[in-house]
């Protein structure tokens, strides 16, 4: 049915969608909301705003012809909008319900956030009430799926109604079997990666080539500065600027930007090597994995074969272009999300090829992501169409008309036809190169489901190909905002308790969302969906 295996059903009559929950906010959360958007968005804001007029009013009268109608824009209105319209859309959005095996909640205001988790997943549940909380007789139910996943915040719940919703979930937690841990497979240790040193080439194809320098720039300033070393006066600054940056400034940036990159290269490549020599990959004979590398000290990173939940094939837009890629485990037990990044690497930048072998042998299934598998051309099922025309307004609205809106008004104000033929020549180079950026993310996106795995790709400067074990999905998330929904599209979100946490199908039709959701893993919406005519 998904995927390049299994063709999508033809001329069914009948489609499936989430239905409501039972149980929707009590009335007092509006009054609760209310009272938390005036102490903390609301609130704050319309002080700033008479603020503000009181100095003007008192101190600089000449100026209250602008400044009221700005202020009034720009704090009152929107404060005011808030603390309005947010209550009340939270108050028809806000839902739960605690079915024989999943736990539903919906929830937002602007956009609209549906989570279904299986109460087999749940760990812990607990229940929250602060001083506002109890003013109003309501409480917050936070259901925990674990240390690497995120946890389900109800809100907008009655005492007396937390109170019941937390002693059913005790109460599954409490009946449910203990949960079985994976099989070992009773394969021996063996290698399934080793360094090369031709492989340092591709350390340069990364944002450090640049991003270090200036980090590395910035730290020396800092640190000659606080010794009261002005680096500008050093000898040799000031005799490299008179020889060239006085004379011939187009002449300095280049060597300026030669310098950078060249010092980008050799660092990139000392820290490469520094981190990933005698890199070997291993697998345990309990079916885990064994990460050794390190120059000067090895340092091994153990991931558990019960906790591996998949692999990520990672490919930056440079380390694309260079035809390299790099492999992640989608693993929990690795830390916090930021050590999970630095830990779960399972294979540097590395030859494509080479990154996908290695993720077949993480996976232990040829085929997913091999030569043959989705990564090809047409083999992952494409996002509809409509996502390309969303992507090209948000590159158009947010990457060229600011600017080139600011350079108008500029060069209006400051009579400087100058300002205009800039703004001009910005519009006519950035959106070409801004256009081409949203096609290669629309290309990007897909989805398909592959035996026993999950396979979902996005992004375009930071490309990620994931394939899930789909039994380690912990449930399923489904946000729309109003422009989304005039689009018919949603995001869905594979929560897993590894990694990070979850992982995002962008754009998918909002018609197809819940089928696939339930065929990925079975059992976990199916009770909150109703039938409906195609």
């Amino acid at each position: 049915m998904f995927g390049n295996t299994i063709d999508l059903e033809k001329g069914s009559s009948c489609a499936a969608r989430l239905r409501a929950p039972r149980h929707s906010a009590d009335p007092r959360a509006r009054t609760w909301w209310t009272a938390r958007a005036l102490l903390t968005v609301s609130g704050p804001a319309g002080l700033v705003a008479a603020t503000l007029l009181t100095l003007c009013f008192l101190f600089f009268p000449g100026a209250a012809s602008w400044l009221v109608p700005l202020v009034t824009g720009v704090l009152v209105a929107p404060a005011v909008a808030y603390a309005v319209v947010m209550p009340a859309r939270r108050c028809r959005t806000h839902g739960w319900e605690l079915g024989e095996t999943a736990l539903y909640a919906v929830s937002g205001w602007y956009g609209r956030r549906r989570r279904i988790v299986p109460l087999a997943r749940v760990e812990s549940v607990a229940l929250r009430r602060g001083p506002l909380l109890r003013r109003y007789g309501l409480a917050v139910v936070v259901v925990g799926m674990g240390p690497d996943a995120d946890a389900v915040r109800i809100t907008g719940v009655s005492e007396t109604a937390a109170r019941r919703l937390t002693a059913g979930i005790e109460g599954a937690i409490a009946g449910r079997e203990a949960a079985v841990s994976r099989a070992e497979d009773g394969r021996g240790a063996e290698i399934l990666a080793v360094g090369r040193p031709g492989r340092l080439r591709y350390a340069p194809l990364t944002f450090w080539v640049w991003g270090g320098v200036l980090v590395a720039g910035g730290t020396a300033w800092r640190v000659l500065n606080a010794l009261g070393v002005k680096p500008w006066r050093i000898g040799i600054v000031r005799r490299l600027w008179a020889g060239y940056g006085a004379g011939a400034p187009w002449l300095a940036v280049l060597l300026g930007l030669v310098t950078v990159t060249l010092l980008g290269v050799a660092g990139a490549l000392a820290v490469h090597a520094a981190t990933w020599w005698r890199y070997r990959l291993e697998r345990t004979p309990s079916g885990g994995l064994d990460v050794r590398r390190g120059l000067f000290a090895t340092s091994v990173v153990s991931i558990e074969a019960d906790r591996l939940c998949g692999v990520a094939l990672r490919e930056p837009l440079l380390l694309r272009a260079g035809g390299g890629a790099s492999v992640r485990a989608v693993a929990g037990g690795l830390g916090d999300r930021e050590r999970n990044r630095k830990r779960s690497v399972v294979l540097p930048p590395a030859p494509r090829a080479e990154a996908l072998r290695v993720c077949a042998e993480v996976l232990g299934t040829d085929g997913v992501l091999g030569a043959d598998g989705v990564l090809e051309a047409g083999a992952l099922r494409p996002a509809p169409r409509v996502a390309l025309r969303r992507r090209l307004v948000r590159a158009l609205g947010w990457g060229v008309l600011p600017v080139a809106l600011v350079l108008v008004v500029l060069g209006w104000l400051l009579a400087l036809p100058v300002l205009l033929w800039c703004a001009a020549g910005w519009v006519a180079v950035a959106s070409p190169v801004v256009c081409a950026l949203a096609r290669d993310a629309y290309r990007a996106l897909g989805y398909a489901v592959r035996g026993r795995h999950l396979v979902v790709r996005s992004g375009t400067f930071e490309r990620e190909t994931v394939a899930l074990d789909r039994s380690s999905v912990q449930g399923w998330t489904f946000t729309d905002t109003p422009f989304a929904t005039r689009a018919d599209v949603v995001t869905v979100t594979a929560t897993v308790a590894a990694g990070e946490g979850g992982y995002r199908i962008r754009d998918m039709s909002a018609a197809e969302a819940v089928q696939f959701a339930e065929y990925a893993a079975p059992g976990i919406v199916r009770e909150f969906l109703i039938r409906t005519s195609a």
